[in-house]
């Protein structure tokens, strides 16, 4: 079940949201909140609730007389978690899964290079209990486990960077990292080139070794961006 998938207007959102980014109402698109209401039998109410929560993602606008209007793509909040979600639930899949990676690409380099400047002795030592986490899920198919370690190592180095716009694309980063996952676009375990960089990283990072931090995050990005390519071109 998603985040937002509790409670009527949850359920509301968990059919509306896929649908309007998969395209099944393209920009422009009418919603006519009387006639959702009586499809998914829920009060108006509900329904009203669940507008304002797609209208906070900026996917459709009310306008009086007219009604729930879906927006264009291009206006969308695409740094929403949940629209990241519901897209990389949909039929492009790899487009979105390709532009996240390579905002990755561009973003963790620097917050690592950051990273190794300002991180703090505890942010340090949980970087490398992170990495470590990672190393003992590597092998036997432990996905889910290695993902839990990989989430948490790379909220750090946003955290750690000290630039709170950096440290807000945590939620981000999770989302792809878990999409990657959840619709098995990664091998059955990871790649130990990339789990042997991320042990350095952490080791980088504590030794405040910037340049080495930002040269290894480019590898695990560019590692990353290989992937796609196998597994999802």
């Amino acid at each position: 079940m998603s985040t937002l998938g509790r409670g009527l207007h949850g359920r509301v959102l968990d059919a509306l949201g896929p649908a309007i980014t998969a395209g099944e109402y393209p920009p422009g698109s009418v919603l006519r909140t009387d006639e959702l209401a009586q499809r998914f039998d829920v009060s108006r109410s509900v329904m009203r609730e669940a507008v304002r929560v797609l209208e906070s993602m900026h996917l459709v606008e009310s306008r009086r007389r007219v009604g729930v209007t879906v927006r264009p793509k291009a206006e969308w909040n695409v740094y929403d978690p949940q629209v990241i979600r519901w897209r990389l639930a949909g039929a492009d899949r790899p487009q979105q899964l390709r532009s996240l990676t390579v905002l990755r690409s561009a973003i963790e380099p620097v917050a690592a290079g950051l990273a190794a400047k300002h991180a703090t002795a505890e942010q340090c030592a949980e970087l490398t209990e992170c990495a470590l986490g990672m190393v003992a899920n590597s092998k036997g198919h432990r996905l889910e486990g290695y993902l839990l370690h990989d989430i948490a190592f790379h909220r750090v180095i946003l955290n750690a960077s000290g630039n709170e716009m950096f440290a807000r694309l945590g939620d981000v980063v999770a989302e792809v990292l878990t999409g990657r996952t959840r619709h098995e676009v990664m091998f059955e375990d990871p790649d130990p080139a990339a789990v042997t960089l991320h042990v350095r990283l952490a080791e980088a990072i504590r030794a405040g070794d910037a340049g080495h931090a930002e040269e290894l995050t480019r590898e695990i990005a560019e590692g990353a961006l290989q992937e796609l390519d196998i597994l999802a071109p």
